[in-house]
């Protein structure tokens, strides 16, 4: 129990809590009090006898009052503080909510709109490739027609004579408020008490028109509703019954081994059997279920239409959406809510699941025709190719027999034919090897020929090379001659060039210590010409720390009382307009910079070109890039 006191110190007003696990030996002296019933009487009796008490003193209500009154206005204003706060906050939200159902509704207008146009593109498509020979066209456009006629004689009798009597109305009333002066009270209100007769009249005949045209309007609904159900259910079941068919391509190909052919009748029958058993589950199961989940069919196309709206990639989608629903049926509760989002996402998710199973069957099924078609012509091709390799077994064992009787025909031509060929070529061979032996002589005898031609032209070739070398050597020494007298010439001229560049840089020094001198020269006598001009004032600390004239014009000190208002205070020197204008480098930037070459060289190098209207002084011209140069 001792855990669950304050911890470890907290004031509270006047008030100090302490935490007995943290406290010291001192503050749990302070803590524990001794209570006896004898004091309480003897404080009694001291109060009694008008006699205080030190440790007790008399409490100041007033004080109290006042501070408790203080408390409870802060308070007030604390909760009004946290009320603004959470209203602020909501309307934040509020705001924000709003933001983005605008910009879902903005893109779901957008794409409704593109659709709406898309699908007027492929109506009118549709129209113009049917040409004008189809019968269902001429008998829309009738309908259309019709529909138009209808639509008119309705507004005719319906809607025409309300606005007339509008109309009748705003007269009628314009007429008695101009001469309610000329009519007395009572014709006024019987007229009145006839026109509201009529008009209620027409109330109640336009209120029986709407119910009836409701009542037509939900008829049709539920027809077209009933037609696209059956259409819906009768495709599902052609497309069942089809399924459940086995095809007639594999019935009638023919197959030469009957045990194949029943494995894949067998096969389909097995795959209808395990595909009707999963439709027949889920199709049981949706007729369980209600397309409109409890609700009426406008409201769930409402909720349908505004799930729809919010994509699913978007950010807080549930959310958003759950709140435009709770906006747009106020009467029903959040638990409602997502008790019908539930119900209807197990509604599609059970019409998905069955579309699922029909394109799960059918692509089996597909599947499972082309390989059974393919095992089909697989086994016909190879009863073919049996039999025909049998056929060929036969042939060739015919043909054998036959080859065989012509191989020992052959083998004997073959046999004297190699005879006679061994005779010929021993006689063709000693006719090559008399042959050989004229060639082998006669190659000899050339062949020591050419041996002297080669040996003739190797001592020509020597004596015409030592010709070229001692040619080559004279060449060399003459060569070695003119380059020699050639770096000669070159030393001298080089000599020449040191010596006229010393020359150079004599010169140039003596010049510049020439300007140098000319410089300080100069520069002496705008010194003494400085020091001419020179303005000489006396030390006058009274003058330096008194009133000036400006400081007193401001101050309003000794000016006159009548000071005209234009008058100005103090003389400007300055260039006027007409004289800034007058300057030509003025109006040539003002042209470049409307130009916008203004930060370009071309501006640069045209500015520096250009003299001012005036010469500078002599003593204001600088001399700092001179020097610098």
């Amino acid at each position: 129990m001792l855990s669950t006191y304050w911890s470890p110190i907290y004031e509270v007003g006047r008030h100090k809590f302490v935490d007995i696990n943290t406290m010291s030996g001192r503050d749990l002296r302070m803590f524990i009090t001794n209570h006896r019933v004898e004091d309480i009487e003897r404080l009694t009796l001291r109060m009694k006898d008008g006699l205080g008490s030190k440790k007790y003193k008399p409490v100041d209500y007033q004080q109290l009052q006042a501070i408790t009154e203080a408390k409870r206005f802060a308070s007030a204003n604390i909760e009004l503080k946290i009320h603004k706060t959470l209203q602020a906050a909501r309307m934040t939200k509020e705001n924000t909510v709003t933001r983005q159902h605008r910009q879902v509704w903005c893109k779901e207008y957008a794409r409704l709109m593109k659709a709406g146009q898309r699908l007027d593109l492929e109506i009118q498509k549709f129209l113009d490739e049917e040409g004008i020979n189809n019968d269902f066209l001429f008998q829309m456009k009738d309908n259309e027609l019709q529909l138009e006629k209808e639509r008119s004689l309705f507004r005719a009798d319906t809607v025409d004579p309300i606005w007339q009597l509008k109309d009748d109305l705003r007269s009628r009333l314009s007429e008695m408020c101009s001469y309610t002066s000329q009519h007395p009270l009572k014709t006024q209100s019987i007229q009145c008490d006839l026109i509201l007769e009529q008009v209620e009249y027409v109330k109640k005949q336009q209120k029986d028109i709407i119910e009836k045209l409701d009542l037509e309007c939900l008829s049709v609904e539920e027809e077209i509703s009933a037609t696209r159900t059956q259409a819906w259910l009768s495709s599902t079941e052609e497309i069942r019954s089809s399924l459940q068919q086995i095809p007639e391509e594999v019935l009638n190909l023919e197959c030469p081994y009957p045990d194949l052919k029943e494995s894949l009748l067998k096969e389909f029958q097995s795959l209808d059997e395990k595909y009707s058993s999963r439709l027949q589950n889920i199709t049981e199961r949706l007729n369980g279920l209600d397309r409109c989940c409890g609700w009426s069919e406008t409201d769930h196309l409402i909720f349908q239409s505004i799930v729809d709206q919010y994509p699913h990639d978007m950010k807080d989608r549930r959310v958003l959406y759950m709140d435009m629903l709770h906006r747009l049926f106020p009467h029903k509760s959040r638990q409602e809510l997502s008790d019908h989002e539930r119900h209807w996402d197990w509604y599609r998710f059970t019409v998905e699941q069955k579309k699922a199973v029909l394109q799960g069957w059918t692509r089996d099924r597909t599947d499972l025709l082309m390989k059974a078609v393919m095992t089909l012509e697989e086994a016909c091709s190879t009863y073919d190719e049996e039999v025909a390799l049998r056929m060929d077994r036969r042939h060739q064992q015919k043909v054998c027999a036959e080859l065989k009787e012509k191989l020992r025909q052959w083998r004997a031509h073959q046999e004297e034919v190699a005879r006679l060929e061994g005779a010929i070529a021993a006689r063709k061979q000693e006719e090559e090897e008399d042959r050989l032996r004229a060639k082998q002589q006669k190659d000899e005898a050339r062949r020591n020929l050419q041996k002297e031609k080669i040996k003739r032209y190797y001592t020509q070739k020597q004596s015409r090379r030592d010709e070229l070398e001692r040619r080559d050597r004279q060449r060399l020494e003459e060569l070695k001659g003119l380059l020699a007298e050639q770096a000669r010439k070159d030393q001298e001229r080089v000599q020449f060039r040191q010596d006229l560049l010393q020359q150079r840089r004599k010169e140039k020094e003596s010049q510049a210590l020439r300007l140098q001198e000319q410089e300080e020269e100069r520069q002496r006598r705008l010194e003494n010409l400085r020091n001419q001009v020179a303005v000489v004032a006396d030390l006058d600390p009274v003058r330096l720390m008194g009133a000036t004239k400006s400081s007193k014009a401001r101050q309003n000190i000794g000016a006159e009382e009548e000071v005209a208002l234009q008058r100005p205070l103090f003389h400007l020197y300055t260039y006027t307009d007409t004289e800034i204008l007058s300057d030509q480098r003025v109006r040539i930037e003002q042209a470049l910079r409307q130009a916008g070459l203004h930060n370009t060289f071309y501006a640069k190098d045209v500015l520096s070109n250009i003299n001012p209207p005036r010469p500078p002084r002599r003593d204001m011209e600088s001399t700092l890039f001179q020097n610098l140069s």
